[in-house]
Formats: structure tokens, sequence, C-alpha cells
């Protein structure tokens, strides 16, 4: 039943005031237009790339040189160039302010403050660039780091990316194996990490693991200090040093920023590992730079000053969205460790202290707020929060109304959703728009979003694909060791020709709002937090007593859990012990993200004539779905061992 009142509805002020609205006022006049709202400008940005594009690059300020080209062979998704001719440098936009002002502020739980300026910041950057090029680290080479969400990191993020660098990075909590997946497939010049992280109060001791990944890496190894002794883990591990007598020879001194091309790597994030080791994806700086800048100032309202907050970790691409905060001279609010260390107001406890302006978070931490009894409007002065954004997992209705019952009445909440394969959102909220109760607001400026069915035609109504039909700036540059392309392909363009499809069941709603009511491929996502089957299977598989197994997600509870299946050796039975040393085994080796929440023994596991394991089949039965093509099973009769389970009722 359609809801006949939104929840927010901006006000005039709002409208009025937001960066988007003087944005579209500036296009009206430089074009001759009559744009009146968000989807007008929508229709027109879609219509008029190459007038859209560089209106984003002007008004948003982008350092750099434009070139005369914006656009070459548009029509063609994989063939399509944007700004072949510009040249610019991703970490000199992202330092635009100077002086004692607030540049990044960083909490880790209840354990560690501390404040940046914007010349502290700067400082670091210069040592570290000097201290990157004299170790011969130049254009093109891979950093990569296994650190948390702390200035640190930024500070060596943008030194990589001001020498033209590609920077890689995940969390401290990934297991040695899940760590070398990753980097141990681009050959990185350098590897970065800490001597040791806050948990739930509890202090996580990576000494063997980082001696480990280096030993393995076999490269020159970075200890940054944060919650253990830097110089005793350096010590241990082969080739390492510390990052203070890394920086110690150099003197803070103006930047040098590498010109660099449009489309030159700026990062390498991983996807998820449903079928094998994670596909590198690499994006571009300017693509990058512009599509965050547009969603940022454009859709967000983001503007000089304000104190801008994601919870994320390093190895989520919401880190990457983040930081970009720093191009609009926001103020960088970083957190590290658990939201509910020492307790769930501590989130808040941050946002009223620091009085932010934008909350970002996941779909499952507004659950997990609701259902701990917290009510952050009553106990918390938020007066200055205007936007809360929510992503990793559909938001639920029942989230929606919490936000506003719960957490603040007199704000715009944006559900958004992307991903790794774009480091940014399809579709996302815009201060223009009411806010509907389970509705994501609308698409993308400069995306050409649709939902497909199966057919290849746009449906209205009903869940289908989620698409892109046009190219776009911030499309991956290429896979990682995938020369042909072959792998990049298959990954977005198999399904329809010339067009991106990604993996999402969307629907639009009758507002002009989206929906998305999941993935539509194998890719696990508990908690907000997109998670590879094949990832959990390489651990799993390699214990004894455990022959096979097949993993899926459940929904349930409005969210998604992991469920792994095992056909265990034979004599073995499925103990208590065993599942825990499974989970156990999981913990350690992948990350605890993705332990599953249920281990269940079967007898056998349905799998195609050339031996692959069914995922998606499986993962219907369970739901009670119908599964096509069973005549490709070589054992279809092993569905049936996955329906009406008892154990997955509860």
């Amino acid at each position: 039943m359609q809801d006949s009142k939104p929840l927010w509805v901006p006000s005039a002020e709002t409208v009025a005031t937001s960066p988007i609205h003087a944005f579209i006022e500036r296009c009206n006049a430089e074009y001759g237009l009559s744009l009146a709202g968000f989807e007008d400008l929508h229709a027109w940005s879609v219509a008029e790339r190459e007038k859209f594009w560089p209106s984003v690059w002007d008004f948003c300020g982008v350092k750099g040189e434009r070139g005369a080209r914006v656009l070459v062979d548009g029509d063609s998704m994989l063939g399509a160039r944007f700004f072949p001719d510009a040249t610019l440098n991703f970490a000199e936009n992202l330092l635009p302010g100077r002086g004692a002002g607030d540049a990044i502020l960083f909490r880790g739980e209840d354990r560690v403050e501390d404040r940046w300026s914007w010349d502290r910041l700067r400082a670091l950057v210069s040592r570290l660039q000097q201290a990157f090029a004299a170790r011969g680290i130049g254009k093109g080479d891979r950093i990569a780091a296994m650190m948390p969400n702390m200035p640190e990191t930024v500070a060596a993020m943008l030194a990589a990316a001001s020498i033209g660098a590609i920077w890689s990075s995940c969390s401290p909590d990934f297991g040695e194996q899940g760590v070398l997946d990753r980097f141990g497939q681009i050959g990185p010049r350098l590897f970065i990490a800490c001597d040791a992280y806050w948990y739930s109060g509890k202090l996580q001791d990576v000494g063997p693991k980082v001696a480990a990944v280096a030993k393995s890496l076999g490269v020159p190894t970075i200890i940054v200090h944060y919650a253990g002794d830097a110089e005793a883990v350096a010590s241990r591990t082969p080739g390492a040093s510390t990052l203070d007598a890394l920086v110690a020879p150099y003197e803070a001194k103006e930047i040098a920023f590498t010109p660099l091309a449009f489309a030159h790597p700026l990062y390498i994030l991983f996807s998820s590992g449903t079928t094998g080791v994670p596909k590198c994806i690499v994006h571009s700086a300017g693509g990058t730079l512009l599509q965050h800048l547009k969603e940022q100032r454009l859709h967000c309202g983001l503007q000089a000053g304000e104190k801008l907050f994601y919870f994320t970790t390093c190895g989520w691409m919401m880190w990457n969205w983040l930081v970009s905060g720093l191009a609009s001279g926001a103020t960088l609010c970083l957190f590290d460790g658990s939201p509910f260390a020492p307790d769930g107001n501590v989130l808040f406890d941050y946002a009223e202290a620091e009085k932010f302006a934008i909350f970002g978070t996941s779909a499952k931490y507004i659950d997990a707020v609701r259902k701990s009894g917290l009510t952050p409007r009553k106990s918390h002065d938020l007066s200055n929060l205007r936007l809360m954004t929510s992503t990793g997992s559909p938001l639920s209705p029942e989230g929606f109304t919490f936000v506003y019952e719960g957490i603040k009445e007199d704000m715009q909440l944006a559900s958004i959703s992307g991903g790794t394969d774009i480091v940014s959102c399809f579709v996302l909220g815009n201060p223009l728009q009411p806010v509907w109760r389970g509705e994501i607001q609308g698409p993308g400026l400069g995306l050409a979003v649709d939902v497909w069915n199966d057919d290849g035609k746009p449906v209205r109504g009903e869940k289908g694909e989620l698409v892109c039909t046009k190219a776009f700036p911030s499309m991956p540059v290429m896979f990682w060791n995938d020369p042909d392309g072959a792998k990049y392909r298959a990954a977005y363009f198999d399904r329809f020709d010339n067009v991106w499809c990604h993996g999402d069941f969307a629907e639009w709603t009758a507002h002009g709002g989206l929906v998305i009511h999941g993935r539509s491929d194998a890719t696990l996502n508990p908690g907000g937090v997109r998670i590879g089957t094949a990832e959990i299977y390489n651990q799993v598989e390699q214990m004894d007593e455990v022959a096979e197994a097949l993993c899926i997600g459940q929904e349930w509870d409005d969210d998604v859990r992991v469920v792994l299946f095992v056909r265990l050796a034979s004599g073995v039975t499925l103990t208590e012990d065993l599942i825990k040393a499974i989970k156990t085994r999981i913990r350690t080796g992948a990350s605890p993200r993705h332990v599953p929440a249920k281990i269940i023994a079967v007898a056998d596991i349905p799998r195609t004539k050339s031996g692959k394991i069914v995922e998606l089949a499986v993962r219907e039965v369970v739901h009670n779905r119908p599964v096509k093509n069973q005549e490709a099973l070589a054992n279809p009769e092993a569905l049936r061992l996955f329906a009406n389970l008892s154990e997955l009722k509860d």
C-alpha cells in the first residue's frame, strides 16, 4: 500500500540555498534552458552529457586543464572516453585548504581522539611524497595498505595520488589469505600496515599477520603507530620500518602535484570474490573526482566547512567516497572500531560533539540502533544534522520510519545504492524532492539509469535488472590482470549488449524513486557488507572434515544472513565443536563479517554438468521460488535437500 504522505519535504529555504539549485540556475543561464527541478535537470544531464559534465567541472571548481574535447565515442559503453585531453591531479583537488582549520577529526572508539589541521595534513602528505619518491615509487606503481580508518591513511593515499601512484586498501580485520588474495594480484611496490587496532574495547594484535603478509608480498613495509608498538612490529617484519622513521629525513615543503590524464588510474578496489579471487577494479582519478564532487556537492549539498561523517572501513568503497569530501573544503570525521563500543551512543556522541552536517552509515546500523531501544532524537542534540545517508543494503520501510521517529524528524534521509564497481552511486538522494518511506529518491545526475526485464525492455511497477544505458565518467578504467578486457565485459555487459547491467533487482516507484530488492547474483550482503562466497569456500574447504560447501544469503529480518551448507567427509557428523571450528576458521582466515549465521549439513550439493555448484538455484529453493534451467544440472534431485529446512525458520 502506497504511503499517502512523504516522511520529509524540503522547505523553500532548503531548496533555495542548496548548491543544486544554484547549479540549475547556472545551467539555465549558460545554455538558455528553463530547467525547473530535479527531474528536468536529470533528463538534461543524460541527454546532454557533453554540456552537463563540463558544467559540473566548472561549478565544483576542479583544478586542472579541462581540454577541448569532452566525450569521444560516447555511444559506446566500453569505448567512450571522457575529457581525453584533460590533465589534473586528484590529490591537489583534495587539498584546497591551508591553515589551522580542521581538515580531519578522528576517533578510535573511546580510546583515541585527534584533530588534524589542513597544515598538519599537508605537511605529512609532503613528507610522505618525498619518502615515496626517494624509494623510486612513481606514476603507475601500486601502494597497498591494510589500515584503520585514520588520518595517516588519508595522508598516505594523497601522497600516492600526488605522484601518480595507484592506491589500494583493506581493513586490518581481514585474514592473511584475504589480504593476499587482493594485494597479491596487483604487485605493490610498498605495503603499509598498522601496529594494532581497537575493536569492541579490545586490543587486536596484527603483528604476526603483518609479518606474514609482508613476507609473502616481498616488498618494503611501513608500520604506522595506532594502538600498539610500531617499532616492535617493524622489528619482527621483514623489510619494515616505522612511519616515523620513513619521514624523519624530510621537512615539509610545498607539495609538487604531478599533472596526469583524466583516465589515469587512481584506485584499485576489489570485487567480493563470488566465483574466485576478487576482481581488481581500477578507477580513474578524473572519473572518481568528478563523480564524487557531483554526488557530494549537488546530491548531498556539501559545502566548505561542514562536517562529513561516514561509518566505514578502508576495505569499503565508502571510504574512497568519504575522503573526497576534502575536495569541497569539508572536514572529514573519521571513526574506527565498533559503533557499539563502549555502547550504542558512541557515534551520536560524536555527531553531537562535532556538529555533523552529514551522517553516513549502513542500513544494518540503523536497524541495530532501532532494536537496541535507543532514541538519539531524545538523548542527543543533533540540530546541525541535515542529512543522513544509508547504504550497503536496502533500508527497510521500518528503518525509514525509525530514522524520523527515533533519530531526527527534520532532516533529509537518503538511501543510496551503487557500489565498488563505479566507486559511487547509481541511485541516491537529492535535496529538491520529498523522501518517501522505503524509497530511494532517484537516479544520479548524468546517469541513464533504468530498470529492464529479462527481454531488455524498460519496465515500470515491476522488478527488473538495474541498468545504465549510457557511458559515464566513473566506469572502471579496466580490471587489473585482464589484458583483453574479457573479465570486465563479462562482469557488466554479458546480459545486455552495450548496456551496463549492475546485478541489482530494482523497481521504479510511482513517485519516480526506486526500490532495490537485493542482488540478482550470488553476492552475499549481510549487514550491508558485500561478501564473496569464494572467500568462505577458500577457508572451509581446506578443512579435512568438509568435503564441499555452498553458501547463500537468506533474506531474514529485513537483512540478509549468511547460510553455509556443508557436505561432510565420510564418517564425520556436524557437532557443536565442528560448527565452532568452522566459524573460527572463517573468522581468522577471511574476516569476522564472513562468519555464517547458520551452518547446516547436507548429503549432496547440486552442480552443473561441468561441475560448478549452483548457489543461485539453492537460494531460490530456500526462498520457495522456482528454479529455472534445472536441465542444466547434473544432479537436480539434490535441490530437494534444501527445501523447507526447519533450521532456517529461526
